[in-house]
C-alpha cells in the first residue's frame, strides 16, 4: 500500500485524550510497518490566539473550513496517498477535507471514537445521568436548549448545525468510504443515529507496546482515567465509605481534580495521584489487585480495561456502553449497576474476599488482550480496512 493520510483535531495540548493516543498509536504501527504516512494535524489551542474576526467566524468553519480543505488537497497532491483516515475533525479541520479528498480520489476512513454526529455534546450525558433525547431527531434541538456544548445555547446550536448541514449535505454516504467503531456498542448507537450499517466496521484500540503481565497479584483498587462528571467519581468515593480494608488510589486529571481531594481527605486508603506518566501509569495497574471503572456514560472503548488486561490486571466495571462489552461478567472482571454505589462496594468487597477467583480473571483478562488487542491483530484488522474502503470507493 502506498502513503496514508491521518488527519487530527487535537483538543487541547495540556490534557491528551484518549482520541490523541490512539491517533498516535495508529501513525507509530503503520510507520513500524513500513507505511508512509502523512499528517494533517491541527491543535485547539490555536483559538486562543484568534482576534475576534476569527472567533465570529468559527461556527461557520466548524461546518465547512475551506483552508483546512486547500491544506489537505495540497498533501493529496504531493504524496498522492493510497486512503485518507481521518479521527477527529471538530471544529479547525471540519468534513470539508472529505471533499478535498474526493476529488483527489482517495478513499475516506473515518474513526468514531465519540457521537458527535449524533449529540452536541458527543457524550450522550447531561445532568448526570445519559440522555439520548437528540438520538434519532434530524434536527438535535434538545441539544441546544439544555446548552449541552459547553452550558452554551449559542455554541451549542453551532455544532447542531454543522450536523444538520452534513446530514442535508449526505456528507456521510456521499463522501465517506467506511466508519470505524472502537466497539459494536458504539456502532448500535450510530446506527440508530441514522449511520448507514454496511459502512460501519468495528475494530477496538490497541497497545503499541505490550507491557508484560504481572508476576503475582497485587493490592487495593486503582482508577485511571479523566477527572470529570461523567466517569462517575462520586459514586466511587461514596462506594469507598461503605467498603472496608480495601485501598484506593485514583490516577488522572480532570476539572474534578480539587473536588476529589477534598473528598479524598480524611479518608484513609484513599489517594489522589494526579495525572502520571505512562510507565508509572503501568506500575500502578499491576500493583493493584484489579481496576475499578465505574464510569456513568456510554463509554465507546475504555483505554484503561485494555490497558489493565495487557497486565493481567481484573477490571470492575459499570454495566454500561462498551464497558459491558469488553468486561466479561465472571471471566475478565465483574460488573455492577452504573451509579449504584451499594452494588460497585458489593462487586468491591466480593472482589477482595476472592483473590483466588480474581486471579483467575487476571488470567482471562491477559488472555482477552492477547485475542483482541495486540498490535499485530490490530495492524492487520487496520489493513482490512483499509482495502475494504478503497473497494468502495472503487464500486
Amino acid at each position: 500500500m502506498r502513503a496514508v493520510l491521518a488527519v487530527h483535531d487535537y483538543y487541547t495540548s495540556a490534557n491528551p485524550s484518549g482520541e490523541a493516543l490512539s491517533f498516535e498509536s495508529e501513525v507509530a504501527l503503520l510507520r513500524a510497518r513500513g507505511h508512509e504516512v502523512v499528517t494533517y494535524v491541527r491543535h485547539n489551542d490555536e483559538i486562543d490566539g484568534y482576534g475576534w474576526p476569527a472567533r465570529a467566524a468559527l461556527p461557520l468553519r466548524t461546518i465547512w473550513n475551506p483552508a483546512a480543505r486547500r491544506e489537505v488537497a495540497a498533501l493529496l497532491r504531493a504524496h498522492r496517498p493510497a486512503v485518507a483516515h481521518f479521527q477527529n475533525t471538530f471544529p479547525l479541520v471540519s468534513p470539508s477535507a472529505y471533499a478535498a479528498c474526493r476529488a483527489a480520489g482517495v478513499p475516506v476512513v473515518q474513526a468514531m471514537r465519540n457521537y458527535r454526529w449524533i449529540c452536541p455534546v458527543a457524550t450522550f450525558y447531561r445532568s448526570g445521568k445519559v440522555c439520548e433525547d437528540c438520538l434519532g431527531k434530524a434536527v438535535p434541538w434538545p441539544g441546544v436548549v439544555h446548552a449541552c456544548y459547553r452550558a452554551s445555547r449559542t455554541k451549542s446550536a453551532a455544532v447542531a448545525a454543522m450536523i444538520v448541514a452534513h446530514r442535508l449535505l449526505r456528507t456521510w454516504s456521499r463522501q465517506v468510504d467506511l466508519f470505524v467503531a472502537p466497539s459494536e456498542f458504539t456502532r448500535s448507537k450510530l446506527i440508530e443515529g441514522g449511520f448507514p450499517a454496511d459502512r460501519i466496521v468495528v475494530k477496538p484500540n490497541f497497545l503499541l507496546e505490550d507491557p508484560g503481565v504481572r508476576e503475582r497479584a497485587g493490592e487495593g483498587a486503582v482508577y485511571v482515567g479523566r477527572l470529570s462528571e461523567e466517569k462517575g467519581l462520586r459514586a466511587l468515593l461514596r462506594a469507598w465509605a461503605r467498603v472496608r480494608n480495601v485501598s484506593l488510589r485514583i490516577v488522572g486529571d480532570g476539572p474534578m481534580l480539587d473536588e476529589m481531594r477534598a473528598l479524598a481527605a480524611g479518608r484513609p486508603g484513599v489517594e489522589v495521584l494526579g495525572r502520571r506518566t505512562p510507565a508509572e501509569v503501568a506500575a500502578l495497574l499491576k500493583a493493584a489487585a484489579f481496576v475499578v471503572f465505574p464510569s456513568e456514560w456510554y463509554e465507546t472503548f475504555g483505554r484503561v480495561t485494555m490497558e489493565a488486561f495487557a497486565c493481567g490486571v481484573p477490571v470492575i466495571a459499570s454495566r454500561l456502553g462498551a464497558m459491558a462489552e469488553a468486561v466479561e461478567d465472571g471471566r475478565t472482571g465483574l460488573l455492577f449497576a452504573p451509579g449504584d454505589d451499594a452494588d460497585l462496594a458489593a462487586r468491591v468487597e466480593w472482589a477482595r474476599d476472592h483473590p483466588e477467583e480474581m486471579a483467575e480473571m487476571g488470567r482471562g483478562a491477559r488472555a482477552a488482550y492477547e485475542a483482541r488487542y495486540t498490535a499485530d491483530r490490530n495492524y492487520a484488522a487496520l489493513i482490512g480496512i483499509y482495502d475494504r474502503a478503497a473497494a468502495a470507493y472503487g464500486g
